[in-house]
């Protein structure tokens, strides 16, 4: 055996994806990258023997179970999958659409769910291999306009909490990235979509909102580069993290939610213990 590894990284046509694959490459391991558009995935990654570039758009299974099918033909196996392809539908509830909510449901939850069902059984015939999926801070607390992108990251949270003791008899781990505000493109035109105002309530929020995120583009604080060299190192671990709080912003989101959630047990302390039955 040999430290090398075969890794399956999904959205690896530009920001963080792209970064993976190339610390990975860097790192001596063998890299499926992939992305919808394979040509874009090229045009990004430099040539390399052990780089296999495939079409695989998260929302089509058909596709994702021949993209994991290639993946194995050309390197026997996949030891690490990088849950990462994602976008980003922003806008007050009520001003987004039931279709644009469900579209972000089915990118970046079931998008991973799906993946991950597919390369499972890789891993489980040769008991091991790791599941890293890509989180938000928008995963441990919700804010405003951000309702669909937080429902999805919140079941990506609870869906992986839940797996992970259902696969480590076979030798899988799993680790949750909840990354703060880096500066990859999920706030640029091309992944994030607002919504569109309808309601004069919300009009001056809105406003305000998108000028916010617009203006932050390109001026995040968070280095992907680091990121992407970081996960390599946590995925080369015997155990690495159950979680990962990417950057100081989100080891702050994880300290105030804790605070919090302690707080609000505390403060119902006696009517919470207080609701069992009389005889029990």
């Amino acid at each position: 055996m040999t430290d090398k590894k075969v890794w399956l990284i999904t959205g690896a046509g530009r920001g963080l994806g792209a970064d993976i694959v190339e610390a990975a490459l860097a790192a001596g391991h063998a890299v499926v990258a992939t992305g919808r558009n394979p040509d874009r995935v090229r045009s990004v990654l430099a040539a390399h023997d052990d780089l296999l570039v495939l079409k695989l758009d998260v929302t089509d299974p058909a596709g994702i179970n021949d993209a994991v099918r290639s993946a194995v033909e050309r390197f026997g196996r996949i030891d690490v999958l990088v849950n990462n392809a994602g976008n980003f539908n922003a806008g007050f509830f009520e001003e987004l659409s039931p279709e644009e909510f469900r579209a972000q449901i089915e990118t970046t939850l079931f998008g991973p769910v799906d993946v991950t069902r597919a390369v499972l059984p890789v891993m489980r015939g040769r008991r091991s291999g790791l599941v890293v999926t890509i989180s938000s801070t928008a995963g441990i607390a919700g804010q405003e306009f951000c309702t669909a992108y937080a429902a999805s990251k919140f079941g990506v949270e609870g869906w992986m909490e839940s797996l992970t003791p259902e696969v480590a008899p076979f030798g899988i781990r799993t680790m949750l990235v909840e990354p703060g505000f880096f500066r990859t493109e999920l706030l640029s035109p091309e992944s994030t979509k607002y919504a569109e105002p309808t309601i004069d309530d919300y009009a001056e929020r809105t406003r305000l909102t998108v000028k916010g995120w617009q203006s932050m583009n390109g001026r995040q604080g968070g280095d992907p580069a680091k990121l992407a060299n970081a996960l390599v190192q946590l995925a080369n671990q015997d155990d690495p993290p159950l979680r990962f709080a990417a950057g100081a912003d989100a080891i702050a989101t994880f300290e105030q939610k804790a605070t919090a959630l302690l707080a609000q047990a505390e403060a119902y302390r006696e009517l919470s213990s207080n609701l069992a039955h009389d005889d029990a």
